[in-house]
């Protein structure tokens, strides 16, 4: 059975209530599929907590209160963004719970869950062709803002550094005092990149020992929906290759699997970037065993598989 861990930080200031339950999430520990790996802990950071059902709350909130702060945001903007669907609905609700009007490109694809999710909080939604997945959200929506800027805040979360350091910030720390010094590996795939990229900094600064690892699936043309294959896709902005100790290739199949796995033998219904990011620890765990090194690997479960029921994978 998975076990989980808390962390007690203060809630950010200038939240509402809701809000400031963003971030503070459990470190669930993966007993059943640790097993495998004598000697390595591997223990997830359960993002679904996070009101908006995802880690992507972490960030928009970030981008939209430094928005709020430099002045590009006030209500007679919409918030505009490209966007597979989490970050999206983490606008959506921010914008609910603040008064702004959202307008999100996502590609035609995105799982009709997450579709009605975003009509549920309002958001108005417009759809990028599904065969260029993330890359043609986001030149869609640079066509949308560039022909009416004075409309729209664009908080552009692929280039937009309020995106990793909300990581770098809250969710590092957060991770650091969760483990109490037994931390020795970090693993996350990227679609933006800003939580790789936030915590691995955040690391790098407290523990400079941990070795970070990121994800990506091992092409481009995959089925894992929202992550990047970087040799192919739109570079984000705020991706720093120089930060990764080395990255893992991943099959779309073995993340499918490993979501099946999450689900039947330790009770959590994870994403398919949760899976994507599990089976990277297990890559991970599997080579520190044959070298014989004990470790505790951190990786993201990065929002739950409520969004994904309709995907046919489950029926395997």
């Amino acid at each position: 059975m998975a076990q989980a861990v808390a962390v007690p930080n203060p809630p950010r200031p200038d939240a509402e209530p809701l809000l400031a339950t963003i971030g503070n999430t459990p470190l669930v520990r993966l007993e059943k599929i640790g097993r495998s790996f004598p000697g390595v802990e591997i223990l997830g950071k359960a993002e679904f907590f996070n009101p908006g059902g995802s880690v992507k709350d972490r960030p928009a909130l970030n981008m939209i209160l430094d928005g709020e702060r430099s002045g590009k945001l006030n209500h007679n903007r919409t918030v505009l963004d490209a966007t597979s669907g989490n970050t999206g609905i983490a606008y959506a609700m921010i914008g609910a719970v603040r008064g702004y009007k959202v307008k999100l490109v996502l590609p035609a694809n995105a799982s009709v869950e997450r579709k009605r999710i975003l009509k549920a909080y309002g958001a108005e939604m417009v759809f990028s062709d599904a065969g260029e997945g993330s890359d043609g959200a986001i030149r869609l929506c640079r066509e949308i803002y560039n022909a009416n800027p004075d409309i729209y805040f664009y908080p552009d979360q692929y280039n937009n550094p309020a995106n990793w350091k909300a990581h770098y910030e809250h969710t590092g720390p957060e991770i650091i005092h969760q483990t109490a010094g037994r931390l020795t590996h970090f693993v996350a795939a990227m679609g933006t990149s800003g939580t790789f990229v936030g915590v691995s900094r955040r690391l790098r600064r407290d523990r400079p020992h941990v070795k970070c690892y990121s994800a990506q699936p091992s092409s481009g043309f995959h089925g894992l929906e929202g992550l990047k294959h970087m040799p192919t896709a739109i570079v984000p902005g705020i991706y720093d290759s120089a930060i990764a100790d080395g990255n893992l290739w991943i099959e779309t199949e073995d993340a499918y699997a490993m979501v099946r796995r999450l689900a039947r033998e330790e009770g959590v219904l994870a994403g398919i970037s949760s899976g994507c990011n599990v089976h990277a620890a297990t890559l991970l765990a599997r080579e520190l065993v044959e070298h014989g090194e004990p470790a505790t690997i951190v990786t993201v479960l990065c929002d739950s598989a409520e969004k994904y029921l309709s995907e046919h994978f489950w029926d395997e």
